[in-house]
């Protein structure tokens, strides 16, 4: 005679508490984006981008974050390759190391960047180079020294993810270390460099903290998207901060698809 089944318990209360506890936060999180869109108008984000002074500032933001992000990514292919492959001295201070720019409060990154080119190397730049305290190089600086982070990540999970035998496999074929690396590995993350310039391009575009106490936020010289932000703001203008913070969010969203849609396919990041 076979004993009774044992009874299963239906796992939708389990489920209903995580989908309550998460979705608080998922309401939260849309709510903030409602709250945006509702509070302003078509004509209030016409009104706001017919300023000259945010229509600088986005085009600077456009040229800062693309050159922070390509400047990321040029760091990023090889620390992360260096990371993932290969084992040398150093190597986990230099990876503790790069966590730091991550960890460290904003503000603390910019008064760090700022302390820097008061002693005599910077000093020597500013000098004999080129202006980059309050300038639209420090711009670049502040935020390539944070977003360059986020890309080296990026690509030390990319390199983990592919296959070192397809190295190997080349250099049996007489490629050398760098020929392998150039015709077979980079090839292969290509999406994981598009990943890593799009987070970069992102990080960038949100970056306050250090700009405010590296560059300032000069309107016609340094002003970008997050300090116009402030601006208007500092002046009672609500409807043009909204405007601009609504662009950041578009551009967020799309940043998002564009990473989930091309760049972390294949990366082990999802």
């Amino acid at each position: 005679m076979t004993s009774p089944a044992p009874h299963v318990k239906s796992d939708v209360p389990f489920y209903i508490c995580l989908g309550l506890l998460g979705g608080l936060y998922v309401a939260l999180v849309a709510a903030l984006i409602v709250a945006d869109i509702a509070h302003t108008s078509t004509e209030d984000i016409q009104r706001g981008f017919a300023s000259r002074e945010i229509r600088a500032s986005v085009w600077l933001s456009l040229l800062s974050c693309s050159a922070a992000a390509i400047l990321s990514v040029w760091v990023a292919v090889p620390l992360g390759y260096l990371l993932s492959r290969t084992r040398f001295p150093g190597r986990v201070a230099i990876d503790l190391l790069l966590d730091v720019p991550i960890i460290l409060p904003p503000l603390v990154v910019g008064l760090s960047l700022l302390i820097l080119f008061q002693t005599a190397p910077g000093c020597w730049v500013q000098q004999h180079a080129f202006p980059v305290t309050y300038a639209v190089a420090g711009v670049v600086l502040a935020q390539f020294t944070v977003s360059a982070a986020f890309a080296i990540r990026t690509m030390r999970v990319t390199f983990d993810q592919i296959d070192p035998r397809t190295e190997d496999i080349a250099r049996t074929l007489g490629c050398s270390r760098g020929q392998a690396f150039w015709r077979v590995t980079l090839p292969e993350a290509r999406r994981g460099v598009l990943t890593a310039f799009t987070l970069a391009w992102a990080r960038a575009l949100g970056e306050f903290g250090p700009i405010i106490i590296f560059c300032g936020a000069t309107r016609m010289r340094t002003e970008v998207l997050s300090t116009s932000v402030f601006l208007e703001l500092s002046i009672g203008n609500l409807e043009s901060a909204l405007a601009v913070s609504l662009l950041m969010i578009a551009v967020a969203v799309v940043v998002l698809v564009v990473t989930r849609a091309f760049g972390l396919r294949g990366t082990g990041l999802i």
